[in-house]
C-alpha cells in the first residue's frame, strides 16, 4: 500500500501505516462508517479536485440521515484535504474521506461522540486503473438492492457495501464483470458501485434517486448530456425495458462513463453512439477542454 504516505486524522498528518483503530471499535466492529471518495485531476492550475463541494455536502447529508455528528465542519475537510494533497504531493488519483467512531463498544450502540475524521490520498495506479475504458459484461444478480424503508439509502455508509460486495461476488461466480441489482420492487436499481444508465431510442435513461444513492457522477451525467444534445430522464425501468436496451453503460467515481458490451447472454454495440457522446464530453470535462463545467471543479495545489 501507499505507506510512504501521510494520513489527516483528526487534525494531524501521520504516516499511512499508522492510522488505524482498534478492532473493536464501533466503525469497525459494527460498520457504522460513512464515507465519500472523489477524483482529483491535473490541469492548467495545478491539482484540481472533481465536484469536492457536492461530495463533502453528500458527507454532511449521510452522517444526517444517520443522527450522527462530524467532528469537522465542511470548511475544515476542505483545508485538510487540501493540506493533505499537498503534502502528498498528489496529482491524478483519489481523495477518500472515512468518518467513523474510533471509541471500543463491545455492546453498546449508541454512542454520543462525534465522528472521527481520516483523510487519504490516493494517487492513480496500476490498480486504480482510472483510464481504463475497456467495455465491461453485467448480469442481473440474484441479490436485490436494500430497501429504502430498513435504512436510509441515500447514505454513503460502509455497512450499505456488503450488498454491494454479495451482487459483485455473485457476478464473478457466473463470470461477469458487474452484477446489477433489482430493488425489492423489480424495478432496476444499481450495481455494487455503480450507477446504470440505459439507452432507448436516443434517450438517456437511468432510476430516479430514492431507492439509489444519489450519485455525485449520475448527476453530473443528467445535467451535462443535455449540453450535447442528449435527452435525460428519471425514470423507473423494469427488467424488460432493461434486457431490451439499445446501450447500457455504468457510472462511478474512478472511471466516469463505462460501457457494457455483454449484458447476460445479449451482445451490445460498444460504444453505442449515445454512450460514444457521453465519453467523450466527460473526457472533455476532466481534460479540462470544456469549459462549460469548469466550475466543477476546486483547486488543491
Amino acid at each position: 500500500m501507499n505507506y510512504d504516505l501521510n494520513v489527516w486524522l483528526n487534525g494531524k498528518l501521520i504516516p499511512w501505516g499508522k492510522a488505524t483503530v482498534p478492532l473493536l471499535s464501533h466503525g469497525f466492529s459494527r460498520a457504522s462508517a460513512i464515507f465519500e471518495v472523489f477524483g482529483t485531476h491535473v490541469g492548467p492550475q495545478g491539482t484540481m479536485a472533481f465536484r469536492m463541494d457536492e461530495h463533502l455536502k453528500r458527507l454532511m447529508k449521510s452522517a444526517e440521515l444517520l443522527e450522527m455528528d462530524v467532528a469537522f465542519s465542511i470548511e475544515k475537510l476542505v483545508e485538510a484535504i487540501k493540506t493533505t494533497v499537498q503534502e502528498n504531493h498528489i496529482g491524478k488519483g483519489l481523495v477518500k474521506i472515512l468518518a467513523y467512531w474510533s471509541e471500543e463498544s463491545v455492546i453498546q450502540l449508541i454512542l454520543d461522540t462525534p465522528l472521527d475524521v481520516a483523510i487519504f490520498t490516493i494517487p492513480e495506479s496500476q490498480e486504480l486503473a482510472l483510464d481504463n475504458l475497456k467495455p465491461i459484461s453485467a448480469c442481473v444478480s440474484k441479490w436485490r438492492k436494500i430497501h429504502p424503508e430498513t435504512v436510509p439509502v441515500a447514505a454513503k455508509a460502509c455497512s450499505h457495501y456488503l450488498n454491494g460486495y454479495l451482487t459483485r461476488k455473485d457476478a464473478k461466480n457466473r463470470g461477469f464483470d458487474i452484477g446489477i441489482m433489482l430493488g425489492t420492487d423489480g424495478f432496476l436499481a444499481e450495481g455494487s458501485i455503480e450507477s446504470v444508465f440505459i439507452v432507448k431510442d436516443g434517450v438517456l435513461i437511468t432510476p430516479p434517486v430514492g431507492r439509489v444513492l444519489s450519485s455525485i457522477t449520475r448527476m453530473s451525467i443528467l445535467q451535462a448530456a443535455p449540453n450535447i444534445g442528449i435527452p435525460v430522464m428519471e425514470s423507473a425501468i423494469t427488467s424488460d425495458e432493461l434486457y431490451s436496451a439499445d446501450e447500457i453503460f455504468i457510472a462511478h467515481t474512478g472511471i466516469k462513463v463505462l460501457p457494457v458490451n455483454l449484458f447476460e447472454n445479449r451482445k451490445l454495440q460498444t460504444p453505442g453512439p449515445v454512450t460514444k457522446k457521453v465519453m467523450e464530453l466527460f473526457a472533455n470535462i476532466i481534460h479540462f477542454e470544456d469549459n462549460r463545467f469548469i466550475d466543477w471543479f476546486q483547486k488543491l495545489t
